[in-house]
Order: structure tokens, then sequence, then C-alpha cells
């Protein structure tokens, strides 16, 4: 993939964001090989579907996992990439949240209330970080992807034939809203914006 890509320069790496020491050899590495951050895409998440009203299927493991990975993991990773991005070029930080925090609605109570925490904590950073960085959240819904196990296209169509836009979203659609973010709202912070077809409306 990376032999692939236009230019020079390219690193790849895996960094679980579960785990600490995973980040901070990430942020050494590229501490070494570029000295300097512009931009952060906090994109790595994961769910595990449990009915909204079963209470008791949302174990406390569940629970913990999906705040480590969703809400934990972003933190770590601002945390550990923070003396790089001070370092960038109109520094910007976009973290994947989800249109569940907004609405209340989602795969389990675990990743909304994880995602609400990652918007909370886009407009804390926002107010602390700047001006040297920039910080957004980007907020989807039902992204044409597998992220959540057993959801078929077709589930998918139905809920996007109800939104004012009746488009389901893309993975490009996301890319595009965070490319966005970085390049051309140099004069906004501390914002979510929503990539989800009108569903918050």
């Amino acid at each position: 993939m990376v032999a692939g890509l236009q230019g020079t320069g390219h690193l790849a790496m895996r960094i679980a964001i579960d785990d600490p020491q995973s980040i901070t050899a990430a942020a050494t590495a590229v501490t070494e090989k570029y000295g300097r951050l512009d931009a952060l895409v906090n994109c790595g998440g994961a769910t595990t579907p449990v009915p909204a009203n079963d209470l008791d299927g949302l174990t406390d493991a569940i629970f913990d996992r999906t705040v480590t990975i969703n809400l934990r993991g972003p933190f770590a990773m601002v945390r550990a990439f923070r003396p790089l991005l001070e370092k960038g070029s109109s520094a910007t930080i976009v973290n994947i949240s989800s249109i569940a925090a907004r609405t209340g609605m989602g795969s389990s109570l675990a990743y909304l209330a994880a995602k609400a925490g990652v918007d909370a904590l886009t407009v804390a950073l926002a107010k602390i970080l700047g001006p040297q960085i920039r910080v957004f959240s980007i907020s989807p819904a039902g992204v044409d992807t597998d992220f959540v196990a057993g959801r078929t296209r077709e589930q998918l169509q139905k809920v996007a034939d109800r939104m004012p836009l009746a488009h389901i979203t893309t993975p490009d659609d996301v890319a595009r809203a965070v490319v966005a973010c970085i390049v051309h709202l140099t004069s906004s912070t501390g914002i979510v914006v929503p990539v989800d077809e009108g569903r918050h409306l």
C-alpha cells in the first residue's frame, strides 16, 4: 500500500491505541523520521453491538473495552503526539466520532457514551491547544463499511431513504470532511462536523 502512494518519505506503522507502549513507540518513530506532525486523525474504533435496552448484556468488560478504544485511545494519541503537533504547520487534530453521540442511538450505550466523550474532549482540547493546534470531531452515521457486525447494506439503505439527503455515507464522504477540516477550515476549532446525510436534523 505504501509503495502505491505518490511522493516519497512515507512511513507505515501499526498503532494499538489501547496499548500505551505502542503509542509511545509510534510517537518516537515519527519524531526520529520527521521531527514534527501537521495532522493527527484519530480514526481507530471498535464496537460490540448490544441492544440499548439490554443493560445486563452490556457487561463491564464490554463497556470498559469500548471506552478504552474509542475515548481513552484518542486522548492517549493526542497526549503522545502533542509535542510534534506543536512543531507542525497549521497543525490539526481530527477525531472520528459518531452521530450516535448526539442522537443517543447506536450500536451500544457504551459506544454512544464514548463518542459523546470524544466530542466533549474535542471542545476542551480546542480551548487548551490553540492557537498552535486546531481540533475537530467528524460525526458520521451509518457509513458503508463492515464496522458494525451483522449490519447489511440493505439496512443502511432503508435508513438512508428516510434521511434528507437519501444517501448512504461512504468512507470517501468522511475522508473529504477530514481533509476539509485540515486544509480549509483554518478559522475554526472545537466544532463537531456531522457527515450524516441530515440525520441530526
